[in-house]
């Protein structure tokens, strides 16, 4: 499996997710995480114990509405989630062996995205530049 693929994927999703404006971005991915808490659901790997992980992300999700901290914290249980069922061998696409691997490789991108605020793409510049005048003032030396 390639490993750089679910890292683009993860990229392209945040970076589409910036084409819809606050608040309706973070609601929507409210939505994606509640869903991606039942996308293993009719796959029953772990049995009965699918319910409750659907239910705990339902849970997440409904905060994920009015927190983007909980939208990232969804996905990073998905995550969990999805290497318990690619180790246990019963991936989200049982027809592709590492698809299980492939989404927890891209569920912490958008995480992190999520943990950061779900910014737009002007934001994210503008971070970016402020980081780098930072790392540049840093590195400069003292006059005493």
């Amino acid at each position: 499996m390639n490993l750089v693929s679910p890292v683009i994927v993860g990229i392209i999703y945040c970076l589409l997710m910036t084409l819809i404006k606050e608040p309706h971005r973070r609601h929507v991915n409210a939505i994606m995480v509640g869903g991606a808490g039942a996308a293993y659901l009719s796959g029953g790997g772990f049995g009965p114990w699918e319910l409750p992980f659907v239910a705990l992300m339902v849970y997440v999700a409904y905060r994920g509405l009015d927190s983007w901290a909980f939208i990232g914290i969804g996905w990073l249980l998905h995550t969990a989630w999805d290497i318990a069922h690619h180790v246990k061998g019963n991936p989200i696409l049982p027809f592709h062996h590492d698809a299980s691997l492939a989404c927890a490789i891209c569920d912490p991108v958008i995480a992190l995205w999520c943990l950061g605020g779900g910014p737009a793409l002007s934001e994210v510049r503008t971070l970016l530049r402020v980081g780098m005048k930072r790392v540049r003032n840093k590195s400069e030396p003292t006059v005493n």
